[in-house]
């Protein structure tokens, strides 16, 4: 497939054009930022015009897309103010989406977020493991829009009935650059508490975009993305017990495992987690 791919120079976005890539499909990187050249256009995605002329043709760089991977945005709470993450988000979101559908593409993935499950948890889960049986609970102005964007696509799939649009709800998105610094969380568990001391590998993150843009069929649907094991080496019973007593366990929690469930990815996407912190620190 040809592939644009927005938010290509960002943490996430470089290693899924990379695999991409490597799994042998044409990647076009679209962002407000980047290196200029071949497989690259710079476009400001809040200008519903250039994402247009962009997704269209660019030169002799392409003259359409098969497919679309929407990553940017302005990625957590607290960067930005919070109605200029509104703002960009939404306006980002719905123009890229909107213009994909004009064009004819009928394949879009895109970067939701773990917040929608109702991070940081200063009220804790319904029940743990969390997966996505129960409803988005945001609790930021960006998981605001992560929510409104979910809700936003599960519409226009009843629009355009082929369509389909993967929502990947992502956790905190790591390299191996940032291992060093997990050993230290097991100082004090309540430091990562905000997302059940999950992570995802970029690597593995890039994994399930490739599985959605193969696999998944028309309509919309939503997946927690995680890496299998939490980013403590103090086993999760432990740690839940002391952190969120009283709340539901449903099902085993391992010594480890991760504490968000993926194995609605696994078993729909055929997502399978195979990057570890632990692999990387000695």
């Amino acid at each position: 497939m040809r592939i644009a791919v927005t938010g290509a120079s960002g943490k996430l976005g470089t290693v899924v054009v990379r695999e991409l890539t490597a799994a042998g499909h044409e990647v076009i990187g679209l962002d407000a930022t980047g290196t200029r050249g071949p497989g690259f256009v710079q476009v400001d995605l809040t200008d519903y015009g250039q994402v247009v002329d962009a997704l269209t043709a660019v030169g002799d760089q392409h003259d359409g897309f098969d497919a679309l991977v929407h990553l940017a945005a302005i990625p957590a709470p607290g960067i930005r103010p919070d109605v200029e993450t509104f703002r960009n988000n939404v306006l980002s979101t719905f123009h890229v989406f909107w213009a994909a559908l004009r064009l004819g593409m009928t394949k879009i993935v895109y970067a939701s977020s773990e917040t929608v499950q109702g991070l940081p948890f200063d009220v804790p889960p319904p029940y743990i493991p969390v997966d996505e049986d129960y409803p988005a609970r945001p609790e930021s102005v960006y998981s605001l829009v992560k929510h409104l964007e979910e809700t936003m696509a599960t519409e226009l799939v009843r629009w355009h009935p082929e369509v389909s649009i993967t929502a990947l709800r992502f956790s905190n998105v790591m390299v191996p650059a940032d291992y060093a610094d997990f050993p230290g969380f097991d100082a004090d568990p309540r430091g990562r508490k905000w997302n059940l001391w999950s992570y995802i590998d970029a690597r593995d993150g890039a994994q399930a975009v490739l599985r959605a843009l193969e696999v998944a069929p028309a309509g919309f649907d939503h997946f927690l993305i995680a890496a299998a094991d939490t980013v403590m080496s103090r086993p999760n019973e432990e740690l839940v017990a002391e952190v969120f007593p009283g709340v539901e366990v449903r099902g085993p929690l391992g010594v480890n495992d991760s504490l968000f469930s993926t194995a609605k990815a696994q078993r729909l996407l055929g997502y399978c987690p195979v990057h570890s912190w632990r692999d990387e620190v000695g």
